[in-house]
Formats: structure tokens, C-alpha cells, sequence
């Protein structure tokens, strides 16, 4: 692999292609924490409130209420987000499993990790929250699936959160990869954390940056990169192609869900920002008929639950249709609506 590096900002020649540099506005900061609430009940909110939560009921239907715990914060007033590591790292870890030919789950029970096999080595998106539970879990993981860690080449970190960086450190003890972010969220993980534990490994040295528009290319595989401000300033989304067989379906990795925002001032810009980027997606989910919608906390994409359930079926529960994929991005719009209608008043 071959790099060029100016100033700050690592440009990698073989791996990231700049088609043109679409630009586009990041805002937005939150924790996961959401994915441990319940979903929204049916309760009289405020008219504008109401309507966007009915109509995220509406989009969710009876397959999607796992996206609608989002709308939990349009019922609160907004607040520190407060949470409680620990038992969520310390549940028992479910079994690594084989989504597609080349994607594999390698995550834990609260926050997830994936790799992309390619033909030219694998790629890691995202690395858990600390050392211990990267090599526990997903090096332990990829062991049991036949994939030698050594092999990662690139690690793409979606967002600057310790539950997605924290063990970055294992991976680059067992292999040499280039991690791959954001400007945006490079910049806050070296100046000033969002959010901080002492569950988590310390945030990685800047490495590569990415911006809206690019592909991380490696091998004959290459992801679209979208900027999908709404988590954090450079919260990443990606899309890739999975195959199954001969078969081929275009997948979506949304960066970052939750919008918990709590007190901070700008809450409302950060608001706007993830309710542009879900709506932008959208549109693009539609153009390039995205099949697969998957999360980096299996809370919402109940990835555990698909791949135990593949094991023994036909068909495969991560294809979901084009469909379904851009009702899950409408129900993350109007919750994320229905959050602005609530902290407005």
C-alpha cells in the first residue's frame, strides 16, 4: 500500500479515491446510550411532536421498533446523557457469525464490530471499547471464523466514541493497519472528547482522513463514504457491496443512531444536521437500491438475533429490501424531528 501524507491530513493514494469531493455539512453529537431505552409509547405529546412520532409508528410498522426508541428523547426534557458502562460491556458475548461471503459479525452484545473480507486482506469497522475486549471478542471471534487478524489492513473507525476506537490498540499490537476517520472527529478526539470513560482505551493518533464522497478502496472491494453528521461532527457512514453466492446486495453501515444530545447549546444545529443526513440517505438508498441496512450496535439492527436465525434458514434476514431500508432512515428522521418539535418548545 502506498501513502502520501501533507501536513495533518494522511491521503491514502490506493485505498481512498476522491471522486470530485462532495462536501457535506457536519453536525451533531450524542452517546450510544439510546439503544438501551424502550420504545416511545403511545402518549399525547404536543401536536408537532405527536405527528412526527405517529408518523415514525406509521413508517416503523410491526418489523422497525427497534429505530423508535430514538423518539424517547422527544418525551423528556433535554439532559446530560447519562450512562452506565459497565454492565453493558460485561454481557455475555454473543457468538461471531458470517452475515454474507464477506461481511462477518466479530462485535459484543452492546456495541458492534465487522469486517470486510477482501482480496487483498480484511477490513475492521470499528474496534470495541477497550484492548481486553477487542482481543477477547472480535480477535477471538475472527480466530473462530477462519480469519487471521494479522491480516486487517485498514480499521475504519465511524465515529470519535470510546465504544467504537477504545480498542484500537489490540488491533494495531496483532497487525499494521491504517485507521481511517473523519477530519471532523480526528480533530475532537485531539483536542476535546465528547464523551469519556474509564472503560475505554485511549482514542488512536490521527492517522487517515475521509470526507463525504471518497472510497476506501483495498483489493476488489471499495466503500462509498458518506459524511452523516448527527452523532458526532464526523459521524461515517458506509456503503459496500455483500455477496451471497452469486448473488449480490448493496449494504449501508449507518455511523452512528442515537441523538442524546443533552443540555449542550447547540443541540438544536446538531438536530438539524442528522435530520438532513437522514433524509439525504434516504434519497440515496432509494438510487443505489440498498438492500442491507445494518448498525454498529446491534440493538437496532438486531444483528445477533439475524445471524442466529440465518443458521438455519434459506433465506438470508439481513437482506431486507430497498423498501424497508429507507423506512428505517424515515423513522430515524421523524424521531429525530419530533426531538427538534419538543426541545424548540
Amino acid at each position: 500500500m502506498f501513502f502520501r501524507r501533507t501536513g495533518e491530513k494522511a491521503v491514502l493514494k490506493a485505498e481512498v479515491v476522491h471522486p470530485g469531493r462532495r462536501r457535506f455539512l457536519a453536525l451533531g453529537c450524542a452517546c450510544c446510550a439510546a439503544a438501551a431505552l424502550p420504545a416511545i409509547p403511545a402518549s399525547a405529546a404536543p401536536a408537532g411532536v405527536q405527528r412526527h412520532l405517529d408518523l415514525a409508528r406509521q413508517a416503523a410498522s410491526s418489523d422497525l421498533g427497534t429505530y423508535l426508541r430514538l423518539g424517547n428523547t422527544a418525551l423528556t426534557p433535554p439532559a446530560a446523557p447519562q450512562i452506565n458502562l459497565a454492565p453493558l460491556i460485561n454481557q455475555p458475548v454473543p457468538p461471531p457469525g458470517q452475515a454474507f461471503d464477506n461481511l462477518y459479525f466479530v462485535g459484543a452484545r452492546w456495541v458492534s464490530a465487522w469486517v470486510i473480507r477482501t482480496s487483498a486482506g480484511l477490513i475492521l469497522i470499528d474496534a470495541l471499547n477497550n484492548n481486553e475486549e477487542a482481543e477477547r471478542v472480535i480477535d477471538a471471534g475472527m480466530r473462530r471464523l477462519g480469519l487471521d487478524p494479522s491480516e486487517i489492513k485498514i480499521v475504519v473507525v465511524t465515529h470519535g466514541h470510546g465504544d467504537h476506537y477504545g480498542g484500537i490498540g489490540h488491533i494495531k499490537r496483532v497487525a499494521s493497519p491504517k485507521v481511517i476517520m473523519s477530519d471532523a472527529d480526528w480533530t475532537m478526539m485531539a483536542t476535546k472528547l465528547e464523551f469519556d470513560a474509564p472503560e475505554w482505551g485511549r482514542p488512536p493518533q490521527r492517522d487517515v482522513s475521509v470526507a463525504d464522497g471518497e472510497r476506501i478502496v483495498l483489493g476488489d472491494t471499495s466503500i462509498e463514504v458518506l459524511e452523516t453528521p448527527g452523532h458526532t461532527l464526523g459521524t461515517l457512514s458506509l456503503l459496500f457491496t455483500v455477496r451471497q453466492g452469486r448473488q449480490e446486495h448493496r449494504a449501508l453501515l449507518w455511523g452512528g443512531t442515537a441523538f442524546n444530545f443533552g443540555a449542550q447549546p447547540d443541540r438544536l444545529r446538531r438536530l438539524r444536521g442528522y435530520i438532513d443526513a437522514t433524509a439525504r440517505v434516504r434519497d440515496i438508498a432509494r438510487q443505489q437500491k440498498v438492500d442491507v441496512f445494518i448498525s454498529n450496535h446491534a440493538g437496532y439492527d438486531e444483528a445477533i438475533g439475524k445471524l442466529a436465525t440465518k443458521q438455519s434458514a434459506n433465506t438470508n434476514p439481513f437482506v431486507i429490501g430497498t423498501e424497508t431500508t429507507m423506512r428505517a432512515l424515515t423513522v430515524m428522521n421523524e424521531c429525530a424531528q419530533a426531538t427538534m418539535e419538543a426541545w424548540k418548545a
